[in-house]
């Protein structure tokens, strides 16, 4: 069976990867192509950030021992988990974009093919200075955040690379050229597991 790619959105805290998401949301609103994932985390909604689906930690534990995440991870002290609903998406031609650990993209691509990548970047300097901005998180955790190691992205498959340096407009844009040319580039690809 053909399924639209799940395109995974990485990049380090303070890159501005929901600010983006959230304008690529909006800009392709009427197409129809894209699905944009509400993910579930163990974090209060009113904790502010991202628009998320709020769990207690055991509710989480739940769901994921049922099979109803098709990825979860952990970080910060937290769990997040995209729900295995999204699928349906898939298979209806839609792509479905989804904000991602790093970690989780070496199973995706083993696992959940075709895969995108999206890798959402800034300078240090930058990302400190969002970091700061947001308020979550003391001085402590912001220099621990910024020099965390992240895990080495797999060699293979689609990659693009968005810097979000500067006016947000212009990360959008690039934004939203790589989520097209990954949904393009799955579909003019056969899918390498063999099941499309």
């Amino acid at each position: 069976m053909s399924l639209a790619p799940l395109i995974l959105v990485v990049g380090p805290s303070g890159a501005g990867k929901d600010a983006l998401i959230d304008g690529a949301r909006r800009r392709l609103a009427a197409e129809g192509r894209f699905h944009f994932v509400r993910r579930v985390l163990t974090r209060p909604a009113s904790a502010g950030g991202e628009d998320h689906i709020s769990v207690s930690p055991a509710e989480f534990h739940r769901t994921e021992a049922a099979g109803g995440f098709l990825l979860s991870w952990r970080a910060h002290g937290l769990a997040y988990g995209i729900p295995r609903a999204v699928e349906a998406f898939r298979r209806d031609g839609v792509a479905v974009v989804a904000n991602v650990s790093r970690s989780v993209v070496g199973p995706a691509r083993l696992n959940l093919a075709p895969i995108g990548v999206v890798v959402v970047t800034a300078r240090p300097a930058v990302l400190a200075a969002r970091l700061a901005g947001r308020g979550r998180e003391t001085a402590e955790d912001i220099h621990h955040r910024l020099h965390r190691a992240t895990p080495a992205l797999p060699a293979s498959g689609e990659v693009y690379t968005v810097a979000n340096d500067f006016a947000l407009e212009d990360g959008i844009e690039r934004f939203v050229a790589a989520l097209v040319a990954l949904n393009r580039a799955s579909s003019n690809h056969p899918d390498p597991t063999g099941s499309r």
